[in-house]
């Protein structure tokens, strides 16, 4: 393995193939948790975490399934360990930051659900990536979610300073700007 594929593989799963504007996984945290940069670059830094090792748990899960025959298996052990990882994350930010949960709200827990996570864990097994492929691949899918909740937070924190007209106001610029940044990471699809 040498390094010019680990990178293209952080670099495809950050911005070629980002999970949130190029595979629109992960649209609930992305619209909920963006209001503020401060609290949405805890929010990607928690997602990252929950793939990061799901990634390393899913890439095991996988060899202990396939080799006792039971690939039937995949979809529910790795729903049990992103809910796991998730639960930890949670209990961790409760007890060294209240203030961040309550910040985070129901969007912590719902990491459980986050399409993301589990596109993550599916998308690795199907490529076949190695333990440290598949780790790479998800600090790229981290990396990704979390520069999309930043340039979503900071632009909808230079929103409120602007003046803008009434009708548009609330969901209806967020998703407009969900959209052209959508349309920005598409140009990132020549490097791949």
């Amino acid at each position: 393995m040498n390094t010019a594929s680990l990178w293209s593989i952080f670099i495809n799963a950050c911005l070629i193939n980002n999970f949130v504007l190029a595979y629109f996984l992960g649209i609930c945290p992305f619209l909920g948790v963006s209001g503020k940069v401060a609290t949405a670059s805890k929010m990607g830094a928690a997602v990252t975490f929950v793939m990061v090792i799901s990634s390393l748990c899913a890439f095991g899960i996988n060899s202990i399934l396939t080799a006792i025959n039971a690939p039937y298996l995949q979809l529910i052990s790795y729903i049990v360990v992103i809910a796991s990882t998730v639960q930890l994350v949670e209990m961790f930010v409760k007890k060294m930051s209240p203030a961040l949960f309550n910040a985070l709200g129901i969007f912590l827990p719902l990491i459980t659900t986050n399409c993301a996570i589990l596109g993550l864990v599916l998308f690795q097994t199907a490529k076949g990536y190695n333990i440290l492929e598949g780790f790479v691949y998800a600090l790229g899918a981290g990396a990704g979610f979390t520069i999309a909740l930043l340039l979503m937070a900071g632009l909808r924190e230079q929103l409120e300073l602007a003046d803008t007209p009434k009708i548009v106001k609330g969901t209806a610029i967020t998703l407009l700007i969900a959209g052209i940044l959508s349309l920005g990471f598409m140009g990132f699809s020549g490097l791949g």
